[in-house]
């Protein structure tokens, strides 16, 4: 993701604030002058920079005299400012579930709506929703064929013509049949148009009068950066537009000019796309995109996340093996699942305090999902006395794993590597009985925070340490998961995780 190099260059200004001795208005003024610099690189609108200069100079005025933390006042402040120039007065839209929802695309010519479409309907189809798309687009040639193919692919159903020309009865047609069939949401995939098309905009508000659509996304691509402004002043002059969503965001280095020039819709953003596959498709929160994009991360989604793919029912269990330190192959096997379901890694990864909005790249986060995959085929290959042991297998069995597998012997071995350092932190976990007797981790935290600090430091691989950011990136996830509303509902479900269960750690134990 390009703007990940604008996340850097903020970062980096703003990590001269801990390494100052004394923060004064001479260093305030650089650290701004560098943010300023790097916003206009990534082609924000000047107003935008200027207001949040004077911003953030105000309130470091108002609390220069105050005894407070002058580093945290500016990050916040800096933060705040960013979120504000994404952020829209306006509420997104939310289907309703059990009614019918039709949701009108429009945008520019080239822009990806038509497959933007596609992952707004997989999106919604992966979390069971009754799903539809109308292709009302008779100006493009091809465009049918284009969203044919792609709806087949996500196996989503589609209504369009070869024949008929008038794309106003052809989306009157389809919303028709789809509301008999009772779908839950109906995309409506319109023409792209330019703000000179006169012609092309009328037939926007036929469409529009026609199909009488809950929400009108307005597709703006990141490319054209400060651009977009008057293309999407001039689509919200013509149809109510109540929501956009920005393509493109991984290749072009003018993102920040199509995130501040969405003002112009006075429409918030709802999803935002960062590469050709039907799942990279991301929502969109203004405050959490922009404490990813400088590394502070987002415990909320990243807790979301992991509750979104954990298997409750299984969880007990596999506590109960971690606590007596053991850790099978098939414990490793359903690990990797569950890292699959969690989508992009990228996406994940940057919710970590520390990481950063670019983790892997593209390339390396496909590796390491072809990795896993093959890793998975590996363990597929196994008996249920193979993935119920430690790992230890002679020459001939894991000859037998490779054949099997369509693997090769070296892979075999990485893989059962993998496993025994995984195996091998798990025994230093157990054998520092985190949770222990004493109950709960998070009161552990608050009452001795160096004796937890040391435990852990002991029980996490050096390396890894190093990758989560360090000792103390890690201590401040914990104290931002002990503040999460539902975070001890959630240990209570997986069945107590040493004593994580209760608030309090007390009642019976076993």
């Amino acid at each position: 993701m390009v703007l990940a190099e604008l996340g850097k260059s903020i970062n980096a200004a703003l990590q001269k604030l801990n390494k100052a001795p004394v923060v004064d208005e001479a260093l305030v003024d650089q650290i701004l002058g560098e943010i300023a610099m790097a916003l206009l690189k990534a082609d924000v609108n000047a107003k935008f920079i200027k207001k949040l200069r004077e911003d953030v100079k105000m309130e470091f005025k108002l609390c220069q005299e105050e005894n407070v933390n002058h580093q945290k006042l500016i990050q916040k402040s800096v933060v705040d400012g960013l979120t504000r120039m994404l952020e829209s007065d306006r509420k997104p839209f939310q289907p309703k579930k059990g009614k019918q929802n039709v949701i009108m695309f429009v945008g520019l010519q080239g822009s990806g709506k038509t497959t933007t479409c596609t992952k707004y309907a997989y999106y919604y189809q992966k979390k069971g929703w009754k799903v539809a798309l109308v292709c009302a687009d008779t100006f493009r040639a091809g465009a049918f064929d284009q969203l044919k193919q792609n709806a087949t692919k996500v196996r989503v159903p589609f209504y369009g013509s070869y024949t008929e020309a008038d794309p106003v009865q052809i989306a009157q047609e389809g919303v028709n049949v789809f509301k008999k069939e009772a779908f839950e949401i109906i995309i409506v995939d319109t023409s792209g148009r330019h703000k000179q098309e006169n012609d092309l905009f009328e037939e926007m508000k036929q469409v529009e009068a026609a199909v009488k659509p809950d929400d009108i996304v307005f597709v703006m691509d990141s490319s054209i950066g400060q651009a977009c402004y008057d293309q999407a002043l001039a689509f919200k002059k013509a149809v109510n537009v109540g929501s956009v969503i920005i393509t493109k965001l991984d290749g072009h280095a003018k993102g920040g000019g199509a995130l501040s020039a969405v003002a112009a819709t006075e429409s918030p953003i709802v999803f935002i796309g960062e590469g050709e596959h039907f799942d990279d498709l991301e929502s969109f929160e203004a405050s959490s995109f922009v404490r990813r994009l400088l590394g502070l991360g987002d415990i909320n989604k990243l807790f979301q996340s992991v509750k979104d793919v954990v298997n409750m029912r299984d969880q007990p269990q596999l506590i109960q093996k971690l606590k007596e330190g053991k850790f099978s192959i098939r414990d490793l096997q359903t690990q990797f699942n569950s890292v699959l379901k969690l989508g992009s890694l990228n996406q994940f990864m940057s919710a970590i305090p520390g990481m950063g909005s670019s983790v892997l790249s593209k390339g390396n986060e496909k590796e390491s999902i072809k990795r896993i995959q093959r890793f998975l085929c590996i363990m597929n290959s196994m008996t249920q006395e193979e993935l119920d042991g430690e790992g230890n297998l002679n020459f001939c069995r894991i000859v037998r794993i490779a054949r099997g597998s369509g693997t090769s012997i070296e892979e075999v071995h990485i893989l059962l590597d993998e496993h025994k350092k995984l195996s091998k932190v798990v025994g230093n976990l157990a054998k520092t009985n985190l949770g222990g007797k004493r109950g709960n981790e998070f009161d552990q935290l608050k009452r001795n925070p160096q004796q937890m600090m040391q435990k852990m430091k002991g029980a996490i691989d050096p390396s890894m340490l190093q990758k989560l950011g360090g000792m103390d990136n890690v201590m401040n996830m914990m104290k931002q998961m002990g503040q999460m509303d539902g975070i001890q509902d959630l240990m209570k479900q997986m069945g107590g995780m040493g004593g994580m269960g209760g608030a309090s750690g007390k009642g019976k134990r076993r």
